[in-house]
């Protein structure tokens, strides 16, 4: 080992008591043994680590060009972007298997979730990522109860699946945002713009055929071609290249179970009200 690559992993190793009771200090309400522990033995692992990174460093245009790559090809596009209703608006963004890949191509990253504790209905985790080149880190402690919502009730959960299922749910969505606040910023979002271009502007392919490709998997899921003109506002056939990429958003959230058909899409009239409708009653 280098002179200098000893000195970096000695200057690590006196600085990792300090990020170390860093983290304590941010978990005061975590059950203390099991973080000590925790603690203990990221210290000794990031120390290997840094080594490797430090050996084998990225190399910035190869990394970008394999994101690319990667937002090129139509499988990963279609998995890039989520979408949900929120107070009468759209809000969309990238989904945590883009932010996954884009990781998987940056490199020397390290990132995860860890259950710190469960107990009294609720787990105590922690999802982090560590640029292991740059030192940067980006950390989020949150306290996830077992607990879900059921149409207007709110359920516990006493089986070890449900739980399991609700706290990679929310874990993914923390872990998603702390992997993209260490990734620099023209990074993802020139792989975005790939990615639509790759949802929107594939030429292999004409946008209508893809729509009406979408319009059979919405159909799958219950949603009927009528449904989607409703709230488009107008037919399907008319659907521009920004119109696409939300509705793939929409389908990826209700097929992955962040949000429900009934948040975006009206249910059919019931045959008494189509009756009315037509009696003009």
């Amino acid at each position: 080992m280098s002179e200098e690559l000893t000195n970096q992993v000695e200057q690590t190793a006196s600085d990792a008591p300090q990020i170390s009771s860093g983290i304590m200090n941010q978990l005061d309400n975590i059950n203390q043994g099991t973080v000590a522990v925790e603690a203990s033995r990221a210290i000794a692992e990031a120390q290997g680590k840094l080594i490797i990174a430090k050996r084998f460093p990225r190399d910035e245009v190869a990394a970008y060009a394999k994101a690319i790559e990667a937002c090129k090809r139509k499988p990963m596009a279609k998995k890039a972007f989520y979408a949900y209703p929120r107070a009468g608006q759209t809000v969309e963004g990238p989904t945590i298997r883009f932010a996954e890949e884009l990781a998987r191509c940056w490199g020397n990253i390290d990132y995860g979730v860890k259950e710190l504790s469960q107990d009294d209905g609720k787990s105590e985790m922690q999802a982090y990522a560590w640029d292991l080149e740059t030192n940067a880190q980006s950390v989020q402690n949150f306290t996830n109860p077992h607990k879900r919502e059921v149409g207007k009730k709110v359920v516990t959960l006493t089986s070890l699946r449900d739980i399991y299922e609700i706290n990679a749910n929310m874990a993914a969505r923390r872990l998603r945002a702390r992997i993209l606040a260490i990734l620099p910023a023209w990074y993802v979002d020139a792989c975005i713009e790939e990615c639509k271009k790759t949802l929107a502007g594939d030429n292999e392919e004409p946008l209508i055929d893809r729509v009406k490709k979408m319009v059979v998997q919405f159909a799958k899921m219950g949603v009927t071609q009528e449904q989607i003109e409703r709230r488009l506002k107008r037919k399907v056939d008319t659907m521009t290249a920004e119109d696409f990429v939300e509705y793939i958003g929409i389908f990826n959230a209700i097929k992955g179970g962040e949000s429900k058909i009934s948040e975006w899409f009206a249910s059919e009239p019931e045959a008494t009200e189509l009756t009315a409708a037509l009696k003009g009653e």
